[in-house]
This record gives structure tokens, C-alpha cells and sequence, in this order.
């Protein structure tokens, strides 16, 4: 994310396309200058699933088994900054060549509105080979990355395909470990860079699913946006999401969860 996620190419995976980076993720849902839909951003370095030992499902306690609905392209229709607010808890799926399916919950995202948003890979407008899925039908350059997962599905698995990218003898990871970050989430699901431009809404291979039950506005942290200090007053703006207190949000910014309590309290005392 940052100056050094400008650095890595850029993969996306979007509603309708999916754009290039070296280790971000991008869900990208766009509509228009003023109105514009997001998607999510994630890039990776891969191992094939066919490759990682095939496991017994391990599960997080939070995750019941029972069968969840995909979400279709109407939930992607949505402006960005109310679309990277909408991802949080939802339910991100890998399904690998085994049959075996790997799943990470939504925790943490990030909006970058393209055009005068200086920040996003599609600043001004401009058009290159690694930003192409930004503005794919009926993108207009805005895009939502997501940051973090909670594992929730598959975690012998992850481990597995993380330990491909680390050095030998390294320590066992935690489950809060192995998808806070964007290119960690990429390795931890295997996705990789040939998912560009894929479809979230019909793709066999990833989707999203719907949340049991949704986070409430209280439980949402509004901060600035992560590694992008370069930007002036576009680093400033608070356009990152995250779930309040989860153990597996990359980045925890106190000041601005005092800001959001107090925000919190103030509508609440509102008649």
C-alpha cells in the first residue's frame, strides 16, 4: 500500500475486471465521476492449490458450516466509500483445484476514488496496463482494496501456502497472521496474478458471500488510509474501514477510533 505498494505490480479482481500490482487484491465496482463504484484490490505471489496437501477442514469457532449467499452484481453497485464500508464482514472465497475451499472474512478495507484522488492508481484519469480493471464496465477508476481478513475456512491450508513465501524455519503463524495485509491474504488464498479481471459475481473460483450479520455503524472505524504519507492532504482522508477491536485488522489507529466514539455519542444523544 504505500509508496512501496506503488512499487509491486498491481493484481485486481473486479466485479466485472480486475487490475495488476505485485501484492493486492482489488474488487473493483465503479459507476461514474461522481458516482462511482468500487471494487477491491489484493496482488500475490502464488503457490498452486493443487500443490498444498489436501487438509480436513479446519474452521474458526465464528464460522457455522452452513451455506451463505453469493453476492450478485447488484451489491457492487454502490458508490466507493459505501461499498468499502459494505465489504466489511462479508466472506471471501477461494475455491482451488481440489474442490477444497478456503474462506477469510472481510475485516478491514480501504477507497481510492480514481480521477482527483491523488492516492489511487488512477489519479487524473490515467489509463495504464496494471490500473485496466479500474475502469472496466461501468468503471470510472474508483476501486476498494481490501487489507485484512479474519481466516475462517482452511487454515492448515494458508499456513501452507504462506510458508512457500517465507524463509525456511520460520516461525508457525498465528491465525490473526496469516491474512492481515493485502499481499498476505493474496498468498494465504493463492490468488494470483492471472485473476486479473475476473468477475466476483460469476467467477467459479472467487467470490463473495453474505455476511451473517453485519456490522453495526458503532462497530466501524473510519482512519486514513495506510502508506500513502507522500500524498499531502490525500493521505489524510479517512476513507480506511475496519471492524473495531478485531484482532486481525493490520493496522489499529488509536486516535481515530477515540474520534469515532465521540462522533458515535454525539448522534446517539441527538433527539
Amino acid at each position: 500500500m504505500a509508496g512501496r505498494k506503488r512499487k509491486v505490480q498491481d493484481l485486481a479482481v473486479a466485479t466485472a475486471a480486475v487490475t495488476h500490482k505485485e501484492s493486492d487484491l482489488v474488487l473493483l465496482r465503479t459507476k461514474s465521476e461522481r458516482n462511482r463504484r468500487a471494487s477491491a484490490k489484493v496482488t500475490s505471489q502464488s503457490v498452486p492449490c493443487e500443490s498444498v496437501q489436501r487438509f480436513e477442514p479446519e474452521r474458526s469457532h465464528y464460522f457455522n458450516g452452513e451455506p451463505r449467499r453469493r453476492l450478485e452484481q447488484d451489491f457492487y453497485s454502490q458508490p466507493c466509500i459505501s461499498l468499502a464500508k459494505a465489504f466489511l464482514g462479508k466472506v471471501l472465497v477461494r475455491r482451488c483445484a481440489d474442490g477444497s475451499e478456503l474462506r477469510g472474512r472481510i475485516v478491514e478495507t480501504e477507497a481510492y476514488l480514481g480521477g482527483e484522488d491523488k492516492a489511487s492508481h488512477s489519479a487524473g484519469g490515467k489509463r495504464t496496463e496494471r490500473n485496466t480493471a479500474m475502469f472496466m464496465k461501468p468503471g470510472e477508476g474508483a476501486a476498494v482494496l481490501l487489507r485484512s481478513l479474519e481466516p475462517l475456512q482452511g487454515q492448515s491450508a494458508m499456513r501452507k501456502l504462506r510458508a512457500a513465501r517465507r524463509q525456511e524455519g520460520a516461525r508457525q503463524l498465528k491465525d490473526k497472521e496469516l491474512c492481515n495485509g493485502p499481499s498476505k491474504l493474496c498468498q494465504a488464498l493463492n490468488i494470483p496474478r492471472c485473476f486479473d479481471r475476473r468477475d466476483l459475481a460469476s467467477d467459479p473460483e472467487v467470490w463473495l458471500e453474505a455476511d451473517e450479520s453485519p456490522p453495526k455503524p458503532q462497530d466501524i472505524v473510519s482512519a486514513p488510509r495506510i502508506g500513502i504519507e507522500s500524498h499531502g492532504e490525500w493521505a489524510k482522508k479517512p476513507w480506511r474501514f475496519y471492524l473495531r477491536g478485531h484482532p486481525c485488522v493490520s493496522v489499529v489507529n488509536k486516535e481515530a477510533e477515540r474520534r469515532s466514539l465521540s462522533v458515535n455519542a454525539a448522534d446517539s444523544s441527538d433527539p
